[in-house]
């Protein structure tokens, strides 16, 4: 990554032939970044609007291994996935940090307390980590105090994890660019116009700057396709037929004096039975996510509708009834679109969410996946293209997902110990320049939050910010973590980017009215007149699920027939786990 002020440079080198040219800066296409940069590749990796911009800032928040994916048979994605998570539990604390889920199990839930049982068990087997505990109706309202009693049959804990999506994103770009000193680049706000070909082959593209308006022609020996959900409009350009299913996954956010919560919460709709989560993140609580086919255009920031509201705040009400939440307690929103291989399934929740690599006509497309797997994901692209590369590295079995941190900051009473976790967590080697550049009172956090002064002239310095949205929603998360996008802070924050960024008053007007627009249009609710009626339709789901007979033995047996197969594939695993453990041991 390069500081704002020293794009105008990287762009006149631009041209220079590349071995990757990697279009897409979210989770995926650092990850391919980084390995690339690993074996030594030249490679540059170009975003059209900001880094993470799509998909990669507007996830759950959640490293998880996916539980409910066990109940589909996706075992293999299952096991990959926890495999990741106990990875980036290890090598990021304060980026990526433990996440407990309550489990609450009513009368009436399918699943239910044994089939729920079983497949944490399997869950905990393939992590090789026990982690998930049983308890009475009585003890798990003691964890969860503001849940609802009404039929809660009993409750489960288990361990997952959670992290900044964005900050990930940045700091694998980072590493990336730091490991390759000068051999990797990444630069925001270029958009690939039209795919360069040469022999039916795809040899390099047309760029456009969108700051500067200037355009160039760069070659690579490989062209990789990693827009996520936009992967279809390139691969149109070769005459391909569209294969993606975008599917939109919005979420709700209240303050967490409104919705305290020291742990996950998770729990079946009463509307559909999908699973849903409540967990608190930065400070606030994360409410998620729904699961509808996405028909805006894609080119459009994504946004909740009214129908997604009111099923979100159904689900609040069912679980914490006591809480009288209402509209009013909404702090923000956050929407985004999920790039989904379609398969032509009714329902969207049934679709895979595996990663698929394929190359037509020499570009190489990467898409499809969940944030914990992309470091296999990129590994996977890199094994692609190998054979365009004679000599090449071979990949490291089981390099790490982020580079180790072996500093310390500088000693300062204003920096504690969660702190200088969080900081360096997030900033990695570059924490140290982020606390030497803070002015007076900077390594304060902001009220109600956790982010630092200092973080936000840091981001304006060293980040690439192009844009107050930029700083705002993916540098830090203060648009969404304060009232009206941080309305409170704009006076500071005006004069910190005058002095980093240069901007003048004028231009500070212009990008406050930009992103004041796009905050109320996409990051926070519709009219409220437009949103459907919640209470009267959960109550009538929760007196039908009152009144369920239970299910006939055959069809528990049938559902968990699947999940009895894979607790024999993990005990068999753990087995020869510990089998190999020992004889290293001898």
């Amino acid at each position: 990554m390069a500081a704002t002020n020293q794009r105008s440079t990287f762009w006149q080198s631009i041209t220079q032939p590349w071995d990757l040219l990697i279009i897409g800066g979210g989770i995926t296409g650092a990850g391919i970044l980084r390995e690339a940069s690993r074996l030594g590749l030249k490679a540059l990796l170009v975003e059209q609007r900001d880094f993470a911009w799509g998909t990669s800032s507007r996830s759950s928040k959640l490293v998880h291994g996916g539980l409910r994916y066990l109940k589909q048979g996706k075992f293999g994605l299952t096991l990959a996935s926890v495999r990741e998570r106990q990875e980036l539990l290890q090598e990021g604390p304060g980026l990526i940090d433990p996440l407990g889920f309550l489990l609450s199990v009513y009368k009436g839930d399918f699943p239910g307390r044994w089939t729920f049982a079983l497949g944490l068990t399997i869950y905990d087997l393939l992590a090789l980590h026990w982690d998930h505990a049983y308890y009475s109706p009585e003890d798990f309202t003691q964890l969860a105090p503001y849940v609802a009693r009404a039929d809660l049959q009993c409750g489960f804990r288990y361990g997952d994890a959670q992290t900044d999506d964005a900050r990930l994103t940045l700091r694998i770009l980072q590493e990336a660019c730091a490991a390759a000193q000068g051999n990797a680049c990444a630069i925001n706000y270029v958009r690939a116009e039209s795919l360069i070909q040469a022999g039916g082959k795809v040899t390099g593209a047309l760029l456009h700057d969108l700051e500067s308006g200037e355009r160039a022609e760069v070659h690579a020996c490989v062209v990789i396709n990693a827009t996520g959900a936009w992967v279809d409009q390139l691969r149109c350009q070769l005459g391909a037929e569209r294969v993606i299913r975008p599917l939109r996954g919005s979420h709700l956010l209240f303050p967490a004096s409104r919705l305290p919560l020291q742990q996950a919460v998770s729990f079946l709709h009463p509307l559909d039975r999908r699973p849903v989560f409540i967990f608190p993140w930065e400070g606030v609580t994360l409410v998620g996510t729904t699961d509808v086919d996405h028909a805006a255009d894609l080119n459009e920031e994504p946004a909740i509708s009214p129908a997604e509201v009111s099923y979100l705040m159904a689900a609040v009400a069912s679980e914490f009834p006591s809480l009288d939440l209402g509209l009013d307690d909404v702090l923000s929103t956050l929407a985004g679109v999920r790039p989904v291989i379609g398969s032509g399934q009714m329902d969207p929740s049934k679709e895979s969410r595996e990663h698929i690599v394929w190359e037509e006509g020499g570009l190489l497309t990467v898409t499809g996946g969940k944030l914990t797997t992309f470091r296999l994901i990129a590994q996977d692209a890199i094994r692609a293209v190998r054979h365009h590369f004679p000599g090449l590295l071979e990949l490291e079995h089981n390099p790490p997902v982020l580079d180790p941190v072996n500093l310390t900051l500088p000693a300062s009473p204003e920096l504690a110990e969660p702190t200088r976790r969080r900081l360096l967590g997030r900033y990695g080697a570059q924490a140290p320049r982020l606390v030497a550049a803070a002015c007076s009172g900077e390594l304060e956090p902001i009220p109600g939050t956790h982010t630092l002064w200092a973080e936000l002239r840091w981001a304006a310095r060293a980040e690439q910010v192009c844009h107050l949205d930029d700083l705002l929603l993916r540098r830090t998360r203060l648009g969404l973590l304060m009232q009206q996008g941080g309305a409170a802070i704009f006076p500071q924050l005006q004069r910190i980017c005058q002095q980093e960024l240069g901007w003048s008053a004028k231009s500070w007007k212009v990008e406050l009215t930009r992103y004041q627009t796009l905050w109320q249009r996409c990051y926070s609710l519709p009219p409220h007149e437009q949103i459907p009626p919640w209470r009267e339709p959960v109550r009538q789901a929760l007196a039908a699920r009152a009144a369920q007979p239970s299910l006939p033995r055959r069809a528990i047996r049938h559902a968990i027939r699947p999940m009895l197969l894979a607790l024999v594939f993990a005990g068999l695993g753990f087995l020869g786990y510990w089998l190999y453990r020992r004889n290293k041991r001898k």
